[in-house]
């Protein structure tokens, strides 16, 4: 589903001008936050010896964005206006280049926050400069709004702090990782004592900001909380579907892997320990739980109910729409989308 798909359906369904429709406006916004991230990095690395390049053309699109989109729904949803929306959005890119940039390097991969001169082969670095400069903007952002008088500087402050601490939580988790899970817990272990930490909280870390900062002016916002937490755990369920091989070789908690390890089908516990004992020689392949039809069935509906329950919480009545495209575009985002039929 292309950008385009996502605002024709947007239109179609919503049936407003375009000055009355809040996903036009929150999209502007998000524009608006993404802009002032790569602003103030291009400034930072001004005769650094490094170049920030201009965004590409679907840089800022909502289906590159389209989890900043649903945060800055949320908010949108609890009635913060939209100068503080902006700043929070812009925040969260903030706290998403932090948290690309360490999962690159656990991961050993490359995942692109702020693209640079840098020699493409330098993905460490590259992770490594994505962190600083992410956490050098978020200070930025935030003295920002201390000099236009939006923030004092108790709340810049507590600002800081609190979103250290909502993206360390999921970070411990990752880190009890780092050497190995060691035994594969099971199924209802990984969603009750893994998957919360790792993804489900962390769907939730944007609101550490707003907690500090409006929160004496903000009705109960835990609803909005639970939903996103919601979506996080479906998330990460469609990211065990599609990452069994590599976290199998590394040793990491996979919903999926679980279910075949702990689960009846004799035929798929064989096939799973034989992936296991071949190591790195088994090539990584989003669609081998094609071969595991009974845990893929389950994992499949288990990740959607995650999926509805949430979207379903999170937008409005007058919004529902946005459920099954909300859902549509997270499965396509993670590469799960052809993982889901016959659920």
């Amino acid at each position: 589903m292309t950008h385009e798909n996502i605002i024709q359906q947007i239109k179609n369904h919503d049936g407003k001008e375009p000055q009355e429709n809040p996903f036009d406006l929150l999209h502007n916004e998000l524009r608006q936050a993404l802009s002032l991230y790569w602003e103030v990095a291009t400034q930072m690395l001004d005769q650094s010896g490094i170049t920030v390049l201009p965004p590409e053309t679907d840089c800022f699109s909502l289906e590159k964005n389209f989890f900043s989109a649903i945060f800055l729904y949320s908010y949108f949803r609890m009635g913060i206006p939209a100068s503080r929306r902006i700043l929070y959005a812009a925040a969260n890119q903030c706290l998403r280049g932090m948290v690309t940039g360490c999962d690159n390097i656990l991961d050993n991969e490359y995942k692109k926050t702020l693209d640079t001169d840098l020699p493409e082969q330098a993905t460490r670095f590259r992770s490594i400069l994505d962190i600083m400069i992410s956490d050098r903007v978020l200070f930025a952002i935030l003295h920002k709004g201390y000099l236009n008088g939006d923030l004092t500087f108790d709340q810049i402050q507590a600002a800081s702090f609190a979103s250290l601490r909502a993206l360390v939580k999921s970070g411990a988790q990752e880190a009890s990782e780092e050497c190995g899970a060691g035994m594969i817990l099971p199924p209802e272990e990984i969603l009750n004592k893994v998957h919360p930490y790792k993804t489900g909280i962390l769907f939730q870390s944007p609101w550490a900001l707003p907690d500090v900062i409006d929160s004496p002016h903000l009705k109960d916002t835990a609803s909005v909380k639970d939903a996103l937490f919601n979506i996080g755990m479906g998330c990460q369920i469609l990211d065990d579907m599609v990452d069994v091989v590599m976290d199998l070789r590394m040793n990491r908690h996979n919903y999926v892997v679980s279910l075949i390890h702990h689960g009846k089908d004799q035929k798929e516990r064989t096939a799973l320990g034989a992936i296991h004992r071949a190591g790195d020689t088994v090539e990584e392949e989003k669609d081998i739980l094609l071969a595991f039809p009974h845990a893929r069935k389950i994992a499949a509906g288990t990740a959607l109910t995650f999926l509805r329950n949430g979207t379903q919480a999170l937008f409005a009545q007058e919004h529902d729409f946005m459920v099954d495209i909300s859902i549509a575009m997270i499965t396509q985002r993670i590469g799960a989308d052809n993982l889901l039929f016959g659920v």
